[in-house]
Protein backbone atom coordinates (compact mmCIF):
# COMPACT_ATOMS: atom_id res chain seq x y z
CA UNK A 1 0.00 0.00 0.00
CA UNK A 2 1.27 3.48 -0.87
CA UNK A 3 1.31 6.29 1.67
CA UNK A 4 -1.87 8.28 1.97
CA UNK A 5 -1.40 11.72 0.52
CA UNK A 6 -1.95 14.37 -2.10
CA UNK A 7 0.10 15.95 -4.85
CA UNK A 8 -1.34 18.78 -6.88
CA UNK A 9 -2.60 22.35 -6.84
CA UNK A 10 -3.72 23.90 -3.58
CA UNK A 11 -4.78 27.26 -2.24
CA UNK A 12 -2.83 28.44 0.80
CA UNK A 13 -4.47 31.09 3.01
CA UNK A 14 -1.86 32.76 5.23
CA UNK A 15 -3.05 34.09 8.59
CA UNK A 16 -6.62 34.31 7.29
CA UNK A 17 -6.01 37.07 4.79
CA UNK A 18 -3.71 36.35 1.83
CA UNK A 19 -4.24 33.53 -0.70
CA UNK A 20 -1.65 31.82 -2.88
CA UNK A 21 -2.20 29.08 -5.46
CA UNK A 22 0.71 26.63 -5.59
CA UNK A 23 1.60 22.94 -5.78
CA UNK A 24 1.61 20.89 -2.59
CA UNK A 25 3.01 17.44 -1.86
CA UNK A 26 1.43 16.00 1.30
CA UNK A 27 1.41 12.74 3.23
CA UNK A 28 0.16 11.71 6.65
CA UNK A 29 -0.55 8.94 9.06
CA UNK A 30 -2.25 7.96 12.28
CA UNK A 31 0.01 8.27 15.32
CA UNK A 32 -0.94 5.53 17.81
CA UNK A 33 0.93 7.10 20.74
CA UNK A 34 -1.29 10.17 20.89
CA UNK A 35 -4.26 8.91 18.84
CA UNK A 36 -4.07 11.70 16.27
CA UNK A 37 -3.70 11.87 12.52
CA UNK A 38 -0.70 14.01 11.54
CA UNK A 39 -0.14 15.28 8.01
CA UNK A 40 2.79 17.18 6.56
CA UNK A 41 4.56 18.01 3.33
CA UNK A 42 6.17 20.68 1.17
CA UNK A 43 4.83 23.63 -0.78
CA UNK A 44 6.49 24.71 -4.00
CA UNK A 45 8.50 27.92 -3.90
CA UNK A 46 6.37 31.02 -4.38
CA UNK A 47 8.06 34.43 -4.53
CA UNK A 48 5.14 36.39 -3.04
CA UNK A 49 4.73 33.88 -0.20
CA UNK A 50 8.44 34.23 0.64
CA UNK A 51 8.12 38.03 0.63
CA UNK A 52 5.14 37.88 3.01
CA UNK A 53 6.34 35.21 5.44
CA UNK A 54 10.14 35.26 5.16
CA UNK A 55 11.89 32.89 7.57
CA UNK A 56 9.16 32.77 10.21
CA UNK A 57 6.37 30.25 10.75
CA UNK A 58 2.74 31.16 10.15
CA UNK A 59 -0.73 29.77 10.72
CA UNK A 60 -2.40 28.74 7.44
CA UNK A 61 -5.39 27.05 5.89
CA UNK A 62 -4.72 24.72 2.98
CA UNK A 63 -7.46 23.94 0.46
CA UNK A 64 -7.17 21.16 -2.11
CA UNK A 65 -9.65 19.53 -4.47
CA UNK A 66 -10.11 16.86 -1.77
CA UNK A 67 -10.65 19.02 1.34
CA UNK A 68 -9.25 21.74 3.55
CA UNK A 69 -7.43 21.93 6.88
CA UNK A 70 -5.75 24.31 9.27
CA UNK A 71 -2.00 23.91 9.69
CA UNK A 72 1.28 25.72 10.07
CA UNK A 73 4.12 26.49 7.70
CA UNK A 74 7.66 26.62 9.02
CA UNK A 75 10.85 28.18 7.72
CA UNK A 76 11.68 27.49 4.06
CA UNK A 77 14.39 25.12 2.86
CA UNK A 78 17.30 26.23 0.65
CA UNK A 79 14.98 26.29 -2.38
CA UNK A 80 12.34 28.47 -0.63
CA UNK A 81 9.89 25.56 -0.29
CA UNK A 82 7.97 25.79 2.97
CA UNK A 83 7.23 22.76 5.11
CA UNK A 84 3.58 22.51 6.13
CA UNK A 85 2.13 20.40 8.92
CA UNK A 86 -1.13 19.83 10.73
CA UNK A 87 -2.94 17.57 13.15
CA UNK A 88 -6.37 15.98 12.72
CA UNK A 89 -8.40 15.94 9.50
CA UNK A 90 -6.02 16.48 6.53
CA UNK A 91 -6.75 18.46 3.36
CA UNK A 92 -6.83 15.25 1.32
CA UNK A 93 -8.85 12.04 1.18
CA UNK A 94 -7.84 9.28 3.59
CA UNK A 95 -9.07 5.71 3.05
CA UNK A 96 -10.54 4.51 6.33
CA UNK A 97 -11.50 0.93 5.45
CA UNK A 98 -9.46 -1.86 3.90
CA UNK A 99 -12.04 -2.09 1.11
CA UNK A 100 -11.11 1.48 0.07
CA UNK A 101 -7.37 0.79 -0.23
CA UNK A 102 -6.10 -0.03 -3.69
CA UNK A 103 -3.86 -3.14 -3.90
Amino acid sequence: MEDEGYEGLAVLVVEGRTEFTLRATLIGGFQPLDGRYRWYGRLEAHEELTRLVGDRSAGVELRTTEGHAVGRITEPDLWNRYRIEGTSVPPFRVPFGLDEVEP
